[in-house]
């Protein structure tokens, strides 16, 4: 099976409105930029988008929020995006804000195969509400249920055109998971490499995994906040 595509938008053909993407990296580390541009090129909208944090106003899921095209945010941490504090007390945006642990562990159980788990974080809060409660060892915990995606979209470090991917630090947290869980994974990658390049050792998710493969261009390197001591 050919997994390398030429470019960002040759990667996302087949996304179409409505549908339910992953984005991984961390914070604004290891994002896919150039298939969100793409995304924001191609004017899909009403999407579903699961990720660690909603970008900054100009860069990463800031403007798919941007040009209106995301629905529903499913994240854990949003405080550095104006734009989406804005539509979400608008009522334009509708937020599912998950805690982290719970964020990242629902990603990772639809990897695996396992269609819900029990935690005891957000017990006695509003996230509880709705969802199935049990006591475990005289402590109550809440079931959540494996999140999948229609589509999971990553940016590695390294990979090869059999899809065999390599991470570098953090930006592994949510992406190695993401690949995982998504019924079309897509990877964008600085390095894209020849089969047998890859020390073995070191590959973070299977090529199995991954269905199409492109060697991405001009990444930033950004960082959301910078303190600086004079």
């Amino acid at each position: 099976m050919k997994k390398v595509v030429a470019n960002a938008d040759e990667a996302i053909a087949g996304i179409s409105d409505g549908a339910t993407l992953m984005l991984g990296g961390f914070g604004l580390c290891g994002i896919p930029e150039n298939s969100i541009a793409a995304l924001v090129r191609k004017g899909i909208k009403d999407l579903t988008c699961i990720s660690n944090n909603a970008g900054v106003d100009d860069f990463g899921l800031g403007l798919l929020l941007k040009t209106r095209q995301i629905r529903k945010m499913m994240s854990s941490y949003v405080g550095e995006n104006a734009e989406f504090e804005r539509q979400l007390l608008s009522g334009e945006l509708e937020v599912d804000l998950i805690p982290q642990g719970t964020l990242a562990t629902r990603i990772q159980m639809a990897g695996m195969g396992i269609p819900a788990f029990f935690t005891p974080a957000g017990y006695g809060t509003e996230i509880a509400e709705g969802k199935e409660v049990r006591r475990f060892n005289g402590k109550d915990y809440l079931m959540e249920l494996a999140l999948h995606a229609d589509f999971a979209i990553v940016k590695a470090w390294k990979g090869d055109t059999f899809g065999n991917l390599v991470f570098r630090k953090t930006t592994r947290n949510f992406s190695t998971s993401m690949a995982k869980a998504g019924t079309i994974t897509i990877a964008e990658v600085e390095q894209l490499v020849q089969p047998g390049e890859l020390d073995p050792d070191q590959i973070h998710v299977p090529g199995i995994y991954v269905h199409r493969i492109f060697q991405g261009s001009n990444y930033e390197k950004r960082i959301e906040r910078k303190t600086v001591k004079i």
